[in-house]
């Protein structure tokens, strides 16, 4: 009984003890020593995230804007200024259709993250130089309103706005077909409409499509001297615009490496001319491959997160790709592919999503 009454003795005063702990937050007793904690140095617990970083959305689309300018400034000396003012036009229309949706809305306006002026690049770098003045500014409507706000904004949208854009404007305008031959004379930059009836080229995707060469050599294809669309006829720049976001970590190089090694691997293999070197070579360096592979499917919203889940994007985006480049109406696929494959990343990302710490496999007790 005595021992007993010891106990409950020692019980209670490591009660009144750790009820004294509690409210002061200070003292902590030990067996032969106490440990004093001031109330600053005691951990405080919030929700998450826990893991911040001092990056900003505006510095990330900043330095995607940096990256964009060598192919801007390359296009803009194979066109003329008129690929400027589709540029310029473009990102303006952009940047007003989001401050006006979030005004009307009343919205916190978010054009300071530049978001939108990204978007405004991408969209002028899908148009022919031919394009109509007032075209950027219906195909940035679209994708502002249409693709972007109306699903909550940056960072919720369901498809890459851009890719949307050119999409919408490549069926529903003959334009979006035709190209300005290279050597012809520079179109006029403040015309709204102009003719390519005389001065329309074929590009080198069209040749291919019929199992063709093109009739520049791989060299002109890298450089850009090419019939195409503004942002994506020079493979180097926009090369260089990808080392540049992997070297600032922006992106990484999961799907970019993944798509075009899918391009290169399946049209080497199967291709449509006698030399399957040069004919996948041509593959690679044509269209909008580089500029899509690169700079839209890796955006943050419409991309997976988990590496794997990134590769698994990138092998989809290729093998779409191919099969409409060989079956389908178009010469072009990648618009296509990757819109698709944006309608699966929630899949994706929830087939590939990693086991938590100190959790089970779904399916690890069945397998037991």
């Amino acid at each position: 009984m005595q021992g007993a009454k010891n106990m409950n003795n020692d019980s209670g005063n490591d009660s009144v003890n750790s009820g004294n702990n509690a409210n002061t937050g200070s003292n902590i007793n030990t067996d032969k020593r106490q440990i004093t904690l001031s109330p600053e140095k005691l951990l405080t617990v919030s929700s998450s995230p826990h893991l911040k970083s001092g990056e900003t959305t505006a510095a990330i689309m900043a330095d995607v804007i940096i990256a964009l300018m060598p192919a801007l400034v390359w296009g803009v000396y194979i066109f003329g200024f008129r690929a400027l003012s589709l540029s310029v036009i473009s990102v303006v229309s952009c940047v007003f259709f989001e401050f006006l949706y979030q005004k009307i809305m009343k919205k916190t306006v978010t054009v300071g993250d530049l978001s939108a002026v990204v978007t405004g690049i991408l969209i002028a770098f899908n148009l022919p130089v031919n394009t109509p003045l007032w075209a950027p500014v219906a195909g940035s409507a679209f994708a502002i309103i249409i693709v972007k706000q109306l699903f909550g904004g940056i960072g919720k949208n369901i498809v890459n706005p851009a890719i949307a854009a050119r999409i919408f404007m490549f069926l529903s305008f003959n334009f979006m077909s035709v190209y300005q031959d290279i050597n012809a004379a520079k179109l006029p930059p403040l015309k709204i409409d102009v003719s390519l009836d005389a001065i329309a080229g074929a590009t080198p995707l069209a040749a291919l499509k019929h199992g063709s060469t093109p009739d520049i050599n791989l060299l002109e294809m890298i450089l850009g001297q090419k019939g195409g669309c503004i942002g994506e006829i020079s493979a180097l720049c926009l090369i260089i615009g990808g080392i540049y976001l992997l070297i600032r970590r922006v992106i990484s190089w999961h799907i970019p490496l993944t798509f075009i090694s899918v391009i290169a691997v399946v049209t080497f293999l199967a291709p449509k001319s006698a030399d399957a070197t040069s004919f996948a070579l041509y593959e690679t360096l044509s269209g909008g491959l580089l500029l899509g592979a690169i700079f839209m499917a890796t955006d943050y919203t419409t991309s997976p997160i988990t590496k794997s889940g990134k590769l698994i994007f990138g092998i989809g985006c290729g093998l779409i790709t191919i099969f409409i480049r060989y079956f389908g109406a178009y010469a072009e696929g990648v618009s296509f592919a990757v819109m698709i494959m944006n309608l699966f990343v929630w899949y994706i990302d929830k087939l590939t999503k990693p086991v938590k710490f100190g959790g089970f496999a779904k399916n690890a007790n069945k397998q037991r």
